[in-house]
Order: structure tokens, then sequence, then C-alpha cells
């Protein structure tokens, strides 16, 4: 067969082809169209195949304008594949089967948990009023749990701590070790590695053994804290602790204090709100149990006996303590009952904060 004859054959199935695929209007036609065309035994595909007998100068004649046919097929195959698509998005759309004009669905987002959230509250007032935040191990040596507390062994303030102990047994024979009961530990190792003036913050979790309540968890979180200073009195600790009540409840919170024990500060105190439910009125208020006051942390002056476990010179030093429970906050701040949502991971419960 000569050049011309191949080039004319070319230009006709160029033509047959162009025609039939402008006939087909489904997806099946379409790859049947492809197939008959332009698979491995298709017209197309035979043409190039017949290439092979020619002179060199033919078949570089005749495979270019066999290049150029195959070019024109496959830019009308592409062509016809999204036209057939775009009827078909536009049939869906008349059907009522999509409307492109609604929004996207929304894709729910993770958030911090209300404790984590308390948590930051917390610390961002404090650090506000020139505190740093620390943290410390939850395993901890009984020697820095309540040893270095002015908690001594078989004193009866041990009993205030209901302590899960840890098996170990060290080089210097047996230390008991402990899951932290409280983050004060953390205190301690601060003083002992820093001179004052400190003032410091001890978040974290805490773990004890006893019975699950809506008031009550084996597990929960604290914060502690500390400041050592010249010259600091119970008049510091009082204002420390108002502004804060203040930038956490409101500004027009009041406070009491009222003497109460803790075995390393002396004196003691706890700390209350008026309550914000009822503005202090008590009167049938389930969050205060009309009283119209709240306890939110106990708090007093460092023990002498624990500045000078530490080497601080107690006539030189003094120095305040607090601490609260994170989650207990969390439940007055939020009008929060069971203290057991907060670990029961229950969307509705988490979804609030």
């Amino acid at each position: 067969m000569t050049t011309d004859n191949l080039l004319r054959n070319l230009e006709e199935l160029q033509a047959k082809a162009l025609d039939d695929l402008k006939a087909s209007s489904s997806q099946e036609a379409v790859e049947q169209w492809r197939v008959a065309y332009m698979g491995r035994r298709g017209e197309l595909t035979q043409v190039l195949r017949g290439l092979a007998p020619l002179a060199p100068e033919e078949r570089r004649i005749v495979g270019a304008a066999a290049n150029k046919v195959k070019a024109l097929l496959e830019e009308g195959l592409a062509g016809a594949e999204d036209a057939i698509k775009s009827a078909a998005l536009q049939a869906m759309a008349e059907q009522g089967r999509i409307d492109v004009t609604l929004p996207g669905r929304p894709v729910p987002l993770g958030r911090l948990h209300p404790t984590t959230q308390i948590l930051r509250e917390i610390c961002a007032a404090f650090v506000s009023m020139g505190f740093q935040v620390v943290e410390g191990p939850e395993v901890e040596w009984d020697h820095y749990n309540f040893e270095m507390l002015n908690i001594p062994k078989d004193h009866p303030a041990r009993d205030m701590w209901d302590t899960l102990w840890v098996d170990h047994v060290d080089e210097q024979g047996e230390r008991p070790m402990l899951l932290r009961t409280h983050t004060s530990p953390m205190q301690i190792h601060t003083m002992e590695n820093t001179e004052p003036p400190i003032r410091v913050l001890v978040p974290g979790k805490c773990y004890r053994y006893e019975a699950t309540d809506a008031t009550h968890e084996s597990q929960f979180y604290q914060v502690e804290g500390l400041a050592v200073d010249e010259g600091i009195t119970f008049a510091d600790l009082k204002g420390t602790l108002y502004e804060f009540a203040r930038l956490l409840f409101g500004a027009d919170r009041k406070v009491r204090f009222r003497v109460d024990y803790f075995p390393f500060v002396e004196p003691g105190a706890e700390m209350a709100i008026d309550c914000f439910a009822c503005k202090g009125e008590g009167v049938g208020c389930r969050v205060c149990k009309g009283t119209g006051w709240i306890e939110i942390m106990g708090a007093g002056m460092v023990n002498p006996k624990v500045l000078e476990g530490v080497g601080y010179d107690s006539s030189k030093y003094t120095g305040f303590a607090f601490g609260m429970g994170a989650e207990r906050i969390a439940m007055l701040k939020y009008g929060i009952e069971d203290i057991r949502l907060f670990h029961n991971n229950d969307l509705r419960f988490l979804g609030q904060f």
C-alpha cells in the first residue's frame, strides 16, 4: 500500500471515529468506542502496526500523520468523558439528589478537656502575679511526700491521706515509695535547689486509695502554690488568694478565711468565697448548701520546721502555701455535681466546655 493510500485511510479513520464518538451518549458507549478505535486491537492500533514494512522516509511521514490522528482522538475521548460526567451531575441536581448551593458538612473539632481548661485558667491567674509553673514526678518518695512536710512516720496526720504505696528497695535500704497524694513534694524539691525568693505553682495528678463517689476520685488534679521570701506575712497570703478568687470567679467576690489544721503550715486556714449562685444569701441554694459560702482551698504560713528542713534560716525567711483541687474548682465554677463525669469520656458532657 502506497503512502498516499495510507494517509487517505488515516483521514477516513479520523472522520469516522469522530462521528461515532459524537453519537456515543453514555459512559458505556464511549468505552466501547475507545476499545474499537484505540484498544490493543483497535483500528488505529492496526494502522500503527502496519508501518513496519514501509521505507524509513515513508514510515516517518505516515507515523507523524498517525500520531496526529491519535492525539485528536484522545482529546475527543477526554472531552466526551467530561461531558458525560457533567450531564450526570446536572441530572442529579435537577432530580434533587444533590444541591451544590448547600454548605459543606462541618467537620467536628476537638477541644480541651474541662480539667485542662480550668488548670490553664488557674495557672494564668497566678502567673499574672509573678508565679512560675513547675511540675514534678507522680511517683514520689515518702521522704518528700510526708516527712519533709512535717508529717513524720506514725503521725496521726497521715490518716488524712489514703496512700497508694509502691514496693521498692534501693541501694541504701528500703525507702518507701508511693503515688503522690498531693503536689506539695515538688515544693520541697524546689526549695532544695533554689534560694529565695521563690514563687512557684505546682499543678499535677494525685492519687489516693479511697472509694469513688460524686465528690471523691482515686485520681484527681491538684494545684499547690508556694511563696518564700524575707518579710512575707499572712496579709500577703490573703491578698494573693483574694486576687486569684476575683480573677477566676468574678471581680465582686468576697473572701472568708477561717482557722483550719494542715501539718505543713502554721497557722493554717481554709479559704471560702461568697456563693456566686445565690450572691451569698444562701437561702435554698444547692451550690453552697444554704451557707452563702463555698470553700475552695486550704492555705497558711509555711511551718518553720519545713523551712529549716531544706536549710533555710526560719528567722530570716517566711512563706505561705496553698492548695486546691482543680476538678473541685471546675465543679464550683460550672455547676458540675459529680466529679466522675470528668473521667467518663461522655461527649454530651465534654461538648459543653
